[in-house]
């Protein structure tokens, strides 16, 4: 890593935050039989596709 290069924890941090309301809702679907919490699943798979899309956006082109 050269000092001019900055990560993009950001998108990662947003991953993680999908991967956890993901497990939430799925959790809080199992306990309540409430289908509404479907919705919250939903959101934090978009979130984590989001996260590694935008995070692995940079790498394209070739450099590693």
């Amino acid at each position: 890593m050269n000092p001019t290069s900055s990560p993009r924890r950001g998108w990662l941090l947003l991953v993680m935050a999908g991967a956890l309301a993901a497990i939430a809702g799925t959790t809080a679907a199992y306990l309540t039989r409430e289908h509404a919490w479907r919705y919250l699943v939903a959101a934090g798979c978009l979130a984590q596709f989001l996260g590694w899309t935008l995070h692995g956006r940079r790498q394209r082109g070739g450099a590693r």
